[in-house]
């Protein structure tokens, strides 16, 4: 029954018969077996077969519902067992975005995994906010000023952001030394489209915050990597975070500006969905990297070692 009830949901998790089949590593006649087999026991049809997509009864809805829950309780049980023992096994699926992922947490991912051998860790890498209860993850890492949610939020670090450029744009068109000189002057600025009104950047100025709009875009994407990128290749201003900035500052590849003025600071968290005991082998995995990056994170206080080693030498 069980396995039956796993096989139904994993399903409806992956999106079809063959996707649920490699995921289990099946034959899809062995998981449409397996469905049907439920199907003669329940007396009742789970998905609707008419059309190209696959959709779900009303029967296959509300049983769907409750097995997860079952599943999620079976799953709970045995983690609670074995983390008596002080033995962390089975998989973890987690959603986070690339450019933080790439840099800080698969490194991080790795070690935890070298420590827990019989941990299995499916990372899914994607900046959009993926819907942690439908999409069936346990958690996410989410980088954002965090809003009134029903999820259960664990900060990790602050996500400090810094407007940079290479030493070569600025020696052509010079520092600004304030926020208006970033439009008076006609800089050339590099946009992160990924969040609302991207082309506008707010600055806090004493007590007051200011919009400043960018007229001049050279580039604009949803990746920090590739702003970053071009940032080095002296393309214009940007606003990035520390976490990517932090190794080209250190090198001397770029160059913060703008320091008297604070930007809006989101902070990076770890997120999972309420209702739900978090698993040990996923709370050991948050603790590691609550550890690993922490309130003053590594790349910040590179940075700061960075400017005081400049100060020291002008």
């Amino acid at each position: 029954m069980f396995d039956d009830m796993n096989v139904f949901v994993q399903v409806v998790d992956a999106g079809g018969f063959s996707a649920a089949a490699r995921r289990l590593g099946v034959a899809k006649s062995v998981v449409s077996r397996r469905v049907t087999a439920l199907e003669a026991r329940l007396e009742g049809s789970l998905f609707n077969r008419t059309t190209r997509r696959l959709s779900l009864t009303e029967v296959g809805q509300a049983y769907y519902d409750r097995a997860r829950d079952i599943l999620n309780d079976v799953a709970e049980a045995e983690e609670v067992a074995r983390s008596l023992q002080g033995d962390l096994i089975g998989r973890v699926r987690l959603a986070a975005p690339m450019s933080f992922a790439h840099q800080h947490l698969s490194p991080a991912i790795a070690a935890f995994l070298v420590e827990h051998p019989r941990v299995e860790i499916e990372l899914d890498l994607n900046d959009r906010h993926v819907d942690l209860v439908n999409e069936g993850f346990d958690l996410a890492v989410r980088i954002s000023v965090l809003q009134d949610s029903s999820l259960i939020a664990r900060l990790l670090a602050p996500c400090r952001r810094v407007v940079c450029a290479s030493p070569a744009y600025l020696a052509a068109h010079g520092e600004p030394e304030t926020p208006d000189e970033l439009e008076a002057l006609g800089h050339h600025c590099l946009i992160y489209s990924n969040r609302p009104a991207s082309e506008q950047w707010r600055f806090r100025s004493g007590d007051s915050w200011q919009t400043v709009r960018m007229r001049t875009q050279r580039l604009i994407s949803n990746d920090g990597q590739s702003l970053r990128d071009a940032t080095i290749a002296g393309l214009g201003l940007a606003v990035l975070p520390t976490f990517i900035a932090s190794a080209p500052i250190v090198r001397g590849e770029l160059k913060a500006v703008l320091g008297d003025y604070e930007l809006v600071e989101p902070s990076i968290y770890a997120v999972w969905p309420p209702g739900r005991q978090l698993s040990a082998k996923a709370r050991a995995l948050v603790d590691t990297l609550s550890r690993r990056f922490g309130t003053e994170p590594y790349w910040d206080r590179d940075i700061a070692r960075a400017i005081d080693s400049a100060r020291a030498h002008e």
